[in-house]
Formats: structure tokens, sequence, C-alpha cells
């Protein structure tokens, strides 16, 4: 049960150092977030979740900022701490989230609801215009995403 909080609220403390800290922040908090996470709490083959997720933040928000649907102050591309928080989102899948995906109706709805929400909070101390239907690509996206992670995380769920 510690090491289920640990893990909520160091993703916690790397969302606001990302976005409050932006690229100068996010490298080294998420670097020491994410390796104590693998060396505490990292179960085999968690790194392809990261890993995974690390690819896939890449995707849709690079897709979602050449598409215009986020615009940055202060970059005209991806920038970095946006792109880590993905990863540090995937140190969350089998640790403090799984109570979630033994509920798929509850994680589709959190994913649908919970991603736009960061992205919106995140958007607003970070100076980032977040286009609307920036928003619901982000809760079909999260929605889908969640969804898909309890039908393929649960059974991950019998490790320590």
């Amino acid at each position: 049960m510690l090491g289920k909080i640990v893990n909520a609220l160091a993703f916690q403390a790397g969302w606001l150092a990302c976005v409050l800290g932006g690229t100068p922040w996010a490298l080294p908090t998420v670097t020491v977030i994410v390796t104590c996470h693998l060396l505490w709490l990292g179960i085999p083959g968690e790194w392809r979740w990261l890993t995974g997720f690390a690819l896939l933040g890449a995707l849709v928000d690079g897709t979602l900022t050449l598409l215009g649907g986020l615009r940055f102050a202060d970059s005209a591309g991806l920038p970095l701490w946006l792109w880590l928080l993905w990863p540090l989102f995937a140190t969350t899948i089998q640790h403090s989230l799984t109570w979630l995906w033994s509920h798929p109706r509850l994680a589709m709805l959190g994913g649908a609801l919970g991603g736009p929400s960061s992205y919106l909070g995140g958007a607003r101390l970070a100076d980032v215009e977040l286009a609307p239907w920036a928003v619901v690509v982000q809760a079909v996206v999260w929605g889908g995403l969640c969804g898909w992670l309890a039908l393929r995380a649960a059974p991950s769920r019998r490790h320590p």
C-alpha cells in the first residue's frame, strides 16, 4: 500500500515539475522519479510500458501540436516537458492505478474526463493554448486508452 501511495505522489510531483518548471525541471525530475520507480517498485518488463507510452505520447501530442491543437508560447514543436508526462503516467499503470483496471467503464470514463482535465489544468499553468477540438480528441484518446488498459493491464495485477 505504501508503494502505491508513493507512486501516486511521485507522479503528481513529476506532473507539477513538468508543467510548472517546464523543460529545465522536467528531464531531471522525471529521470529521478522513473529511475527510483523502476528500482523500488518496478516489475519485470515494466520498462516496456514506459517505452510504449513515450512513443505514444510523441505520436499523440506531436500530431496535436502539428495540427495546431496545442500551441506553446515558448516552443514551436512538442516540448520535452509535455512528452515526458507520458512515460511518467506509465509508472502508475501497474501500481497506483491497478484498482481502476478491474472497472473498464470507470476506466474509460476516468480517462475521458481525467486526460483532458489534466491538459486543461496544465495548459493554464504552462501558458499553452489548447484548441477546443483538441480537448475532444484527448477525451477520445484517453477514454479509449484507459479502456484498453483495463483489458490489457488487468492480468498484470498479479505482480506485487
